[in-house]
């Protein structure tokens, strides 16, 4: 990093850190006591924090990573600072971990973009640091950090692995996995991507080495014909029936191989991955959820998927290969009828964004489900459309990750595109400048607007006291 650059990065960083302070301060005096999830995680940290280990609310389905990060930070914090009575591990002082982590998770995904893209000179270090803050006001995850919720956590630690993957630190990739898992089990599904990173590089240099021993053109990611596919898929097989081929990767991966071990104890362990209440969080195949990922996704990135280039080049795919994306909507239209599943929470919560977005447009008739597959076919050819640069083989592990991590998710829920949205975007090519401020721009007004609905238009349910607020 230059002096300017990091003089610059210093200044947005602490910046931002200064601001969401002063945001933090504002919604804690409203928001004085545990809201939604807080109500149990907030207890809970409380009862690690009086060192009650082995009390345990079993409404809570995540492992208690959280809370025994929370009390390694507050215990020591509260002995250096001689803080004494309710202060220690208040509802305020909890919230304030992930401000800690918000600001590590901003340091992150500064490190990751500059090793992703440390090939492309023409990326200045303004353009990093620009894209850097817009990934830490990432609306869904901004939010989250001003609340006692697993999420910014969650998102540090596996951030966190993933960059000492790509420096190959794997034993303390693998470990940071670990931490990861600790505030979500979910989070196995990345610790399996840096695994995949590992195995996808291997793969495309042998790839390139086959292509060049029988002079082909050099590998690339465009990979438009059927025969090419199966040329692919069969050096795929080939490649790892080789003994000595899986004895390498298997050096190569093996802190991962132990974590994923661990992991599959847990659940035979447990009998499942979710820890307390199962009856609202059990695992189906919905593979709309993927279809609603992408939606998202050009929500969130429309400055890049959503422009008038990319529509004409879609046009002129969808011409081209008319049957290819016949059979994709035919396909897509009997994974929504007979794969749609409405959870509870979805219908009756409104406090939260999905509530709206599922009465809004899903429940204004039944055959909206069906109508929306040409806007699922565009935001995914669009989504694969930016990830050209990366090799075949890693964006074949990139979505077997992403479906692992959507597909088995009843309930529609923002938080849980987080992660497969920022891995995402980390690894898209640099956009223009202008695309970059109107990015950063939108995510800035959304969250205004996202704050300013939670903080003043409150609401009460009837037979009840408590004041509603509006949120993801």
């Amino acid at each position: 990093m230059e002096r300017g650059e990091a003089y610059g990065f210093s200044a947005v960083l602490s910046g931002n850190f200064l601001l969401s302070c002063l945001l933090f301060a504002v919604i804690n005096r409203r928001q004085r006591g545990p809201y939604m999830d807080e109500a149990f995680h907030v207890p809970q940290a409380q009862a690690y924090c009086h060192g009650r280990f082995l009390q345990w609310d079993p409404m809570i389905t995540t492992l208690p990573g959280l809370y025994l990060a929370s009390v390694g930070v507050v215990k020591p914090a509260a002995w250096l600072f001689g803080w004494t009575g309710s202060v220690v591990c208040s509802a305020a002082m909890l919230r304030f971990i992930n401000l800690l982590f918000s600001a590590g998770n901003f340091y992150l995904l500064y490190l990751l973009l500059l090793k992703i893209h440390q090939k492309n000179k023409a990326v200045s270090g303004f353009q990093r640091i620009l894209s850097t803050l817009t990934l830490a006001m990432f609306p869904t995850l901004y939010f989250f950090t001003f609340l006692y919720y697993t999420d910014p956590g969650s998102v540090f630690f596996t951030l966190f692995a993933y960059l000492m993957c790509l420096y190959g630190n794997h034993k303390t990739s693998a470990l940071l996995g670990f931490c990861g898992f600790m505030f979500r089990q979910t989070n196995i599904v990345w610790t399996v991507f840096c695994a995949g990173n590992v195995v996808a590089e291997k793969l495309n240099e042998a790839w390139k080495t086959e292509l060049q021993k029988k002079k082909d053109e050099k590998i690339s990611s465009r990979k438009g014909s059927f025969s090419e596919l199966m040329r692919i898929l069969r050096f795929l097989i080939k490649y790892l029936i080789s003994l000595k081929n899986l004895v390498t990767l298997t050096a190569l991966t093996w802190p991962y191989i132990i974590l994923v071990t661990v992991f599959f104890v847990f659940v035979f362990v447990n009998d499942g991955i979710v820890v307390g209440d199962r009856s609202s969080h059990e695992a189906c195949l919905h593979f709309p959820q993927l279809f609603y990922f992408l939606s998202f996704t050009v929500f969130f990135s429309f400055p890049h998927l959503l422009t008038p280039t990319k529509i004409r080049k879609f046009l002129l795919s969808l011409r081209k290969h008319p049957v290819q994306y016949s059979l994709i909507a035919v396909i897509s239209l009997f994974l929504i009828w007979k794969f749609t599943y409405v959870h509870k929470y979805l219908l009756a919560d409104n406090r939260h964004y999905t509530f709206y977005v599922w009465r809004k447009i899903f429940q204004r008739h039944e055959l909206v489900k069906y109508i929306l597959v040409p806007v699922y076919l565009f935001a995914g050819w669009s989504f694969a459309d930016t990830l050209k640069s990366k090799s075949i083989f890693w964006i074949l592990m990139y979505f077997v990750c992403l479906l692992a991590v959507t597909v088995p998710q009843k309930l529609l829920e923002f938080r849980y595109f987080i992660l497969p949205f920022l891995i995402y975007r980390l690894n898209i090519p640099f956009p223009s400048l202008y695309r970059q401020l109107l990015e950063l721009a939108f995510y800035i007004v959304v969250n205004a607007v996202t704050f300013y609905l939670f903080l003043n238009k409150t609401f009460q349910w009837p037979n009840s006291d408590e004041i509603q607020r509006f949120m993801w």
